[in-house]
This record gives C-alpha cells, structure tokens and sequence, in this order.
C-alpha cells in the first residue's frame, strides 16, 4: 500500500489530541505550538493559573485548537488529576508530552531531603502518575504517542547535576518498560534528549557573564553552540506522528553533536 502523500500519512496530526506539559515557555512552548501546527488539538499547562496565556494565544492566532491546565506537579497525585482535567476539556490524549521537569544544580554534597523529594516527586512520580492515567485510554483506542523530554545527562550525567541526572535516567527506564508492555497495542514511547538548549533556565548564566558563557558554549558540542527550542520541534513532531510508527522504547539525542 502507498504511503503517499507522505505528509499526510506520516507527519499529520490531525484529530489527534495533545497534552504538553511544562509548556508555558521554552522548549514545552515551542512543542506546543509545533504539534499545533502539524493538526493536533493542544492542551498546554503550566504549575501556575494563567501562565499558559502567552503560549495558548499564540497557538489560537495561529488558527489552532488550545485548551489550558494547570497544576504543581510536585504535590501528590498532581499528574493523575492533569490527566484527568486535560481529557475533561480535549477528550481522550492521543499524544502525551512529558516536559515540565525539576533541575536543582548540585553535586552530591548538595543534595537535601527538599531537593531529593522535589526531583522525584516532579521528574519520576508525576510521570508514573500521568502515565497511570492515559496510557489505557490509548491503549483501548489502538493508537497513542508518549514523548518523554529527557536530557542528555540521563546518558551522560554530569556531577553538578546529580539528582536531575540521576531522576532523568529512571523516567527513561519507565518510559522503555512500558513501551515493551504497550507496544502491541499501538502505544509507543519514546525519550527526546535535548543537550543544551538556550531557554530562560540558563538565562542567568548567560546574563551574568556573556563571555564565560561564550567560551563554555564553544567548547560543549561540534557545533560550538547552544541549541534553540524551535530546533526540537522537528524531532517531536516525529515521536507524536506515524513516522514513527516502528519506533518504541527508543531516545533520540539532540546534542549538537557530543
């Protein structure tokens, strides 16, 4: 059977319905108003009332369906009720973003009971949580898409970010278990891992001293530069599409060349 016209078959998401999590700014943003784009219907969220407005309004100048959420992932059962709100106002998720993360820089000396808890509490249950919660849905309808937004520290962990590294790593395990388990029913999931991407977590950095943050950029990747969040949407856009559909339990890394 042809595949043609190939962008309709393998890259359109139309009637298809998309939660991105995290997606009030940078990289979460940016898939958001990509998926858009390609057809699906977005539910975008952020941890706090009103802080998707930025990303919903671009998404509906832009002629795109978008409803918003919100909720603190780091509470208990947070992600279950994201899922529950979001399909609430969309119906059923076909394609789940996993995006919104908790990065606290420290190496091992650092780490406390508030940092250990927040970073398992936000990159690993709240997944559990959410996955728990739309992966029989998908299930039952014979197609669903997980992109897990993971990093390259879960494969190449740096000490200052242990426990961001360390939690990053366990929610890809996750993410390969389940895709074994769901795989025979159109359920795949896959792991994006971005390297350094030029978004307001490092804006500090870079502010604060533009030519230290030069000269470490230069030397992080074959490129010699940070990425841009518009240069993940390609990538996305493939692990929420038919393109992939011989693809499961897989991370596609967007380093720059590392």
């Amino acid at each position: 059977m042809s595949v043609r016209p190939f962008a309709d078959k393998l890259f359109s998401l139309a009637g298809k319905r998309a939660l991105v999590t995290g997606s009030s700014r940078g990289i979460g943003a940016a898939l958001a108003e990509g998926l858009s784009a390609f057809g699906a219907q977005v539910v975008v969220h952020g941890a706090k009332e009103n802080s998707t407005r930025a990303t919903r309004e671009a998404i509906e100048k832009a002629g795109g369906t978008c409803f918003s959420v919100s909720g603190d992932l780091s509470l208990a059962h947070a992600g279950e009720k994201l899922i529950e709100e979001a399909e609430r106002l969309a119906g059923g998720i076909d394609i789940l973003v996993i995006n919104a993360s908790m990065q606290i820089n420290g190496e091992i000396g650092d780490i406390d009971d508030e940092s250990f808890d927040g970073h398992v509490a936000v990159n690993l249950r709240s997944t559990l949580d959410m996955l728990q919660a739309c992966l029989p849905g998908m299930a039952e309808r014979g197609w669903g898409r997980v992109v897990n937004v993971g990093s390259i520290n879960q494969i190449r962990p740096k000490p200052v970010v242990t426990m961001y590294a360390a939690t990053k790593a366990a929610q890809h395990n996750l993410i390969q278990s389940l895709a074994r388990q769901y795989a025979p029913r159109g359920v795949l999931l896959n792991t994006l891992a971005p390297g350094l991407v030029d978004t307001d977590r490092n804006a500090d950095r870079r502010d604060g001293d533009p030519e230290a943050w030069a000269a470490y950029v230069r030397g992080l990747n074959w490129m010699g530069r940070a990425g841009t969040v518009d240069e993940m949407v390609g990538a996305a856009v493939f692990l929420s599409s038919n393109a992939c559909s011989f693809m499961t339990g897989e991370t596609i890394v967007m380093t720059g060349g590392y």
